[in-house]
């Protein structure tokens, strides 16, 4: 039995806005219990999933075709060709276009980038950025800034942002995108807060932020959601996903 109450299902409304269910999840490479990780992506539901650490080595085609294969999803852009980022979609998406975007390398720190697209559900248009920014605190502001710049050239009214910030919200790249964007777990808190459970103090480095005038109708979390146990959370990845439901106008 849910524990919080269940997020709206996805939906397109008459007068051509939709409702839609996002998910950004840390996948860590898929190095641990796939069956697990599909089982969680499977009982969000989601439209869209924004995908960081996703295999960028051998074989990761295959391997992230059978992550979408196994969570009744396909593959919308990123992986290897944009470090790691990467977008899953439902058939119920028309996709309009993607984009990878890899970021300016930095002697010594990990190559990073943008899975990007545009896609639409019903009269509804929406841009989408997934990101796994830096873990050194210069370098993750910058991307903060790019991230904000790529959004605003993507020519579109709407859109949805995430993944692992590596930074709560306090930290001030944080706190940039905060102050450009809507950080959904803010604007409608649900579910559990935490992203990183693995030591302490536990927080929350994992984000979804929206553009004005999208309507977050819940973001956290999703612990005991159906069909979401503990176990699997735990079997997955290193990271607990983040799941919000929203409401995009038509366009």
């Amino acid at each position: 039995m849910a524990t919080t109450p269940l997020l709206p299902d996805s939906r397109t409304e008459s007068d051509g806005s939709a409702v839609i269910r996002v998910l950004s999840y840390n996948i860590r490479s898929m190095r641990d219990d796939t069956g697990a990780l599909a089982r969680v992506i499977t009982a969000c539901a989601p439209d869209l999933v924004l995908l960081q650490e996703a295999p960028r080595f051998f074989r990761w085609r295959k391997k992230l075709a059978r992550l979408a294969s196994e969570t009744g999803l396909v593959i919308l852009s990123g992986g290897a060709t944009a470090a790691g980022p990467a977008l899953l979609c439902s058939l119920r998406a028309t996709v309009e276009r993607t984009e990878d975007v890899l970021l300016p390398l930095t002697p010594g720190q990990h190559r990073r980038g943008f899975a990007t697209a545009v896609v639409r559900f019903g009269g509804a248009r929406i841009g989408v950025l997934s990101c796994h920014l830096s873990l050194e605190r210069n370098e993750r502001y910058e991307q903060g800034g790019m991230l904000l710049d790529r959004l605003a050239r993507m020519g579109v009214e709407h859109a949805v942002a995430g993944g692992d910030v590596n930074e709560r919200p306090g930290g001030r790249t944080f706190r940039r995108l905060a102050e450009s964007l809507t950080d959904c777990r803010a604007a409608a808190p649900w579910g559990g807060e935490h992203t990183w459970v693995r030591d302490e103090p536990q927080r929350r480095i994992d984000a979804l932020f929206v553009t004005k005038g999208v309507e977050v109708l819940g973001c956290g979390v999703p612990l005991g959601q159906p069909g979401v146990s503990a176990a699997d959370l735990r079997a997955a990845t290193d990271h607990l996903p983040v799941l919000a439901a929203l409401r995009i106008p038509a366009v």
